[in-house]
């Protein structure tokens, strides 16, 4: 029987332990037809009573054995299973032992079992050793039976013989002593999970091998603990799982599991179940074929009952069916075993569907066959019946098939009929065989008329009578054969489906005039109907409520006897097909319109009362109008009001000069603005919306003018104002040198570390500033960073950005294009937009800015982005940044947001490392390199290349007061400089362009303070510094006192207002334009009535304290 392996041929075991069925030459004929050429014994290796001399060179093809081997009351001198390599053990001999070896010898005579030739034996998974009583049998004692065996607690019972043990030079006289078994186990280092080929670590064998290995891996076994090839847990499933459609598909490779085989068809006296080979199904499944596979399927009703066979289950140590068990076989249709009848046997019968053999050794003597043993054989018996005087005829009526196994009738006295079988037709294999002789003489059952019923065909019958034929002559009714059907006459009607007879509906009329009353099964196939027709059925009357597709069904029944439908509205039945033939409509229709009316006027008195509530909601509505009434908020959001300012500029304000860019929605220029009635001229940038577009371009432009006019940060561009024109048009402050992207990549070679960092310090300080005020950017990259100069960017592009609302955590994108290599993973997948997405995108920036312009995943398609994220590749290390800045790129880029750091963290550490740059940042000639800062007036009168424009202003330097850019008095004294009293403080550098109010010429930097008092003298003194100022710019005569002094701020004394709008002011002009702002005491003194007080700036503290990239 070969398994679905090609090259490998499995034979069925045996399970007979001693017993002998034949003669010893018919035994010894048996045992060479079952395992020649065999590989693999899929059950027990039983060699018992075999003669010397027999040649058993055909045992030495068996490699492995799934049961136990039994070598017992033999007599041949040598073993032959020298290419045995494994006993599984799944069953063991008297339930202890694998490996049984006794009695081989004859007592009478000087022969036997001399040497076991199991020289490649390396493993027995399950089970124990059992030798002794050999006489003859060599060292079988010297073997190192505790690495072959794995279980160490299983039995181990090897006794030695006499030659073995006391005179070894008797077993060397006739033959060389050749077992030599390799040892696999108990040289194996300690890391080994099972096997080895070696004593070292490396030498361990894969943990699925069994009996030892050449090598390491799964391939190199020499016996699967499994799976047989490639050493594996289970075998390759029916259906497997797709992860591209989420589905479980059919798997073409699909292997069944049978015994430690993956085959890819059972063997046909198994059954499918899931996806392994059983011999039964189990008791809550019945066995079905389904494509000419046997499969067990889940009872739809009551499974068949199964019973345990002699030797198997509950009757593990049962030797025959007798009177103690014979209840447990009542009702049974399958049984998992045997059935032994043997001459301790009983009186009584039961009826069985299967079983494994059937061994009759005794029958009830008053029992004269077999009819009430084969209920309906399906499959696998072996049928074994000895010397039964009472058996006459077997009546194996309902056997259809012998799957394996042999038949072997013998010594039966009475049995007849046997002869005119044809037992071939039931095997179901070739190498099947009928051993059946010395039966009763076929010519004494003919003398004795126990001859086939002359309706049975020449294949033969089981019994007398015309229900035990194998096939019919003519026609069969059921089980029984007949010479015709009744097509004609008699009480049941019957028709031929060819030849079966086959009997007609009980709804088919029986015709009278000699004509067939149908010509099919079912009622469908009647001629005439016995009492109504329904469609092309025969029924004994019309559907009346029986539930329908869509509703219940009701029918009528008309004057020819057919059924018709009932008018749809009928729910009781109907006499028929009109609407008042409904039974019971009349009470439906009053109930219906007197519904009707109800619902009308209930929803009458709706209308009523709905506009009734209308109007007196707005009367209330209007009471509280004139009389002011208050209404408290009910759920306060406690989020500041936006007191930003918004500038409507005018068309003629504008004059558009350059195409900077176009995009989907709009064109940017280059451009000037003129505020009306005055002189100066300020570049800006212009972006103009498309005539285009339409209302949801509208709307998504002026979103952006709020978000920008709504922040106002040093690092962000600011929105100067916008123009309602026909065209919208946005108007910003432009940026001198372009976007930071272009910027690295033009001036890469003289760009430093210093720089460098001090970018990432101010683009993380801009995106905190959007992060307190809930604002996401979405779009943050190095072509979205402007330069203003080389030490001082902004960020721009709001276009993508969205304000969170105060409960909001994230925000959902729409549809549209997205820059896929800047975004996280979660805003590729789900679209989903938070602070931390808008990290992501910062660390992609800062790898933008370190490699001097280059392309994030350059060469990589779009599409191919999230699959490379999820499989964890990042950007790569820039050769300048050292390990330290990476990681912080790294930490930009974990996949779970919340473990990304924060801006303020991202600011702080950043800050860390400008401090000192060159440990952080490797750049050759790092020291040498400088990056000049134009004139930026000269620079805007050229980037607009306007002859005539010789005015310009910066825009910031524009909404500074005019008061803090007046410039500085003729009379300005240069005070005393004690050089021992200079601080370590880093000087802050001067803005040349811009002239500020108070300054110290000595140091060349700006020295402010305030003291908020009720109120301040004119005039400054500044204890505890190395420079003293006395004059500084006047104050604008608006803010100061009517009168009038020496001092040197101006006349008079000014408010309290005035000192802190004068210092605020300051504080935006210096920090505008990137200038450092130390705060010192500053005391205001008086000379002049009503100014008597002097005033010291630390009894209320420093206002501000702007910090300098």
């Amino acid at each position: 029987m070969k398994s679905g392996l090609a090259e490998i041929l499995m034979c069925p075991g045996t399970d007979n332990k001693l017993s002998t069925l034949s003669d010893l030459d018919q035994q010894y004929k048996t045992l060479r037809k079952f395992y020649e050429n065999c590989e693999v014994v899929m059950g027990n290796l039983e060699i018992t009573s075999i003669e010397r001399n027999r040649n058993l060179s055909f045992l030495k093809s068996i490699r492995e054995v799934t049961g136990y081997v039994l070598v017992a009351l033999n007599q041949f001198d040598y073993l032959p299973l020298e290419n045995l390599r494994i006993i599984r053990g799944t069953k063991l001999y008297e339930g202890r032992y694998a490996l049984a070896i006794f009695l081989n010898y004859r007592r009478d005579g000087n022969f036997g079992l001399r040497q076991l030739g199991l020289k490649n034996l390396t493993e027995i998974l399950n089970g124990g050793v059992y030798v002794d009583q050999n006489q003859f049998l060599c060292h079988a004692d010297t073997i190192h039976w505790q690495d072959i065996i794995k279980n160490s607690r299983s039995e181990l019972l090897v006794v030695p013989s006499n030659n073995s043990g006391n005179t070894f030079h008797k077993c060397g006289e006739s033959f060389t002593f050749v077992f030599a078994v390799t040892v696999t186990k108990t040289v194996c280092a300690e890391q080994c999970d099972g096997r080895c080929f070696g004593p070292y670590v490396s030498n361990c064998c894969h943990r699925e091998c069994a009996g030892g290995c050449f090598g390491p891996k799964d391939t190199d076994c020499f016996v699967c603990q499994l799976f047989l090839g490639a050493c594996v847990t289970q075998c390759p499933q029916p259906f497997v799982y797709n992860p591209t459609t989420f589905q479980l598909e059919h798997n073409p490779n699909a292997k069944y599991t049978y015994g430690a085989f993956c085959v890819k068809k059972c063997p046909h006296n198994f059954v499918v179940d899931h996806s392994s080979c059983v011999r039964a199904c189990p008791s809550n499944k019945m066995e079905v074929e389904e494509n000419h596979i046997k499969m067990c399927v889940p009872c739809t009703d009551i499974c068949p009952k199964m019973c345990d066979g002699i030797g198997t289950g509950s009757l593990q140590t049962a030797q025959t069916v007798d009177s103690s068990n014979i209840e447990m076989f009542v009702n049974c249709t399958k049984i998992n075993g045997n059935l032994i009848f043997l001459i301790t046997g009983i009186k009584g019968w039961v009826m069985f569907k299967s079983f494994s053999y059937l061994n009759i050794q005794s029958w009830p003597e008053n029992m004269t066959d077999l009819d009430h043993l084969f209920h309906g054989q399906r499959h696998g018996i072996s049928l074994l019946i000895l010397k039964q005087r009472w058996i006459s005829a077997l009546k194996f009526q309902s056997l259809r098939e012998i799957s394996a196994g042999n038949v072997y009738m013998t010594n039966n006295s009475q049995l007849c009929f046997y002869n005119t079988v044809n037992w071939t037709s039931l095997f179901r294999t070739s190498t099947q065989r009928a051993l059946i002789k010395n039966n009763r003489d076929p010519r004494e059952c003919t003398q004795q008329r126990m001859v086939c019923d002359p309706l049975c065909s020449v294949a033969g019958c089981w019994g007398p009578g015309p229900d035990q034929c194998l096939s019919c002559k003519y026609f069969s009714r059921g089980r029984t054969c007949v010479k015709a059907c009744n097509l004609y006459d008699g009480d049941v009607r019957e028709f031929a489906n060819g030849s079966v007879c086959v009997v007609c509906d009980s709804q088919c009329e029986k015709a009278e005039d000699r004509t067939l009353s149908c010509h099919g099964p079912g009622p469908d196939h009647c001629l005439k109907c016995l009492h109504l027709k329904d469609g092309p059925n025969c029924v004994e009357k019309c559907p009346d409520g029986l539930q329908g597709a869509n509703s219940f069904i009701f029918k009528y029944a008309e004057t020819n006897n057919e059924c018709h439908p009932c008018h749809p509205n009928c729910t009781q039945g109907c006499t028929g097909p009109r609407i008042q033939d409904c039974i019971g409509m009349t009470p439906l229709i009053a109930a219906g319109v007197i519904g009707g009316m109800f619902v009308v006027v209930i929803v009458a008195l709706g209308f009523a009362i709905f506009f009734r509530r209308k109007s007196i909601k707005k009367k209330r509505a209007l009471r509280r109008f004139l009389e002011t009434e208050l209404v408290e908020p009910l759920t306060p959001s406690g989020t500041a009001p936006n007191q930003a300012q918004l500038r409507i500029l005018k068309e003629t304000e504008l004059k558009r000069v350059k195409i900077l860019g176009t995009g989907a929605f709009g064109t940017v220029y280059k451009g000037v603005w003129v505020p009306e009635g005055e002189t100066v001229k300020i570049p800006v940038a212009i972006k103009i919306l498309n005539e285009s577009t339409g209302p949801k371009a509208n709307v998504e432009f002026m979103d952006e003018a709020l978000i920008m006019a709504s922040m106002e940060h040093p690092h962000l561009v600011h929105l100067l104002g916008v123009c309602l024109s026909p065209t919208i048009q946005l108007v910003t402050q432009l940026m001198p040198h372009g976007c930071l992207l272009d910027y690295v990549h033009e001036h890469q070679e003289n760009i430093g570390s210093q720089l460098l960092l001090n970018w990432c310090v101010q683009i993380a300080k801009g995106m905190m500033y959007l992060e307190e005020r809930r604002l996401v950017h979405r779009d943050l990259a190095a072509r979205n960073v402007l330069v203003k100069s080389p030490n001082h960017i902004k960020i721009t592009d709001f276009g993508l950005a969205r304000l969170l609302e105060t409960n909001e955590k994230e925000y959902s994108a729409d549809g549209g294009k997205m820059p896929i290599k800047w975004m996280a993973l979660e805003c590729i997948h789900y679209r989903k937009f938070t602070h931390q997405s808008d990290v992501w995108s910062y660390g992609v920036t800062i790898w933008e800015l370190m490699t001097f312009g280059g392309k994030p995943y350059d060469g990589i398609p779009t599409r191919e982005i999230p699959d490379i994220l999820e499989k964890g590749e990042r950007l790569p290390q820039p050769p300048i940044c050292t390990i330290d800045v990476y990681m912080v790129m790294v930490k930009c880029w974990m996949i779970d947001a919340d473990s990304r750091p924060r801006f303020k963290e991202l600011a702080a550490e950043f800050s860390h490392m400008a401090r000192d740059p060159q440990r952080y940042l490797v750049i050759q000639g790092d020291d040498r390199m400088k990056l000049p800062s134009p004139n930026h007036s000269k620079f805007f009168q050229s980037l607009l290349d306007e002859e005539e424009l010789d005015d310009l202003m910066d825009a910031e330097e524009y909404l500074v007061p005019h008061s803090l850019n007046a410039p500085p008095t003729s009379h300005m004294p240069h005070p005393h400089v004690d050089s021992n009293q200079l601080t370590n403080d880093t000087t802050p550098l001067l803005l040349p362009s811009l002239r500020e109010a108070l300054y110290c010429p000595h140091h060349s930097s700006f020295l402010v303070a305030a003291s908020l008092r009720e109120k301040a003298a004119h005039g400054c003194s500044l204890p505890g510094l190395p420079c003293h100022c006395e004059s500084t710019a006047p104050i604008p005569q608006s803010e100061a006192s009517t009168s009038t002094t020496k001092g040197s701020l101006g006349s008079g004394c000014f408010r309290m207002g005035a000192v802190v709008k004068l210092i605020l002011r300051f504080s935006q002009a210096l920090t505008a334009s990137g200038l450092h702002m130390s705060f010192v005491d500053l005391t205001f003194k008086s000379e002049v009535g009503g100014c008597d007080q002097t005033v010291v700036a630390d009894e209320w503290g420093i206002l501000e304290i702007i910090e300098v990239f």
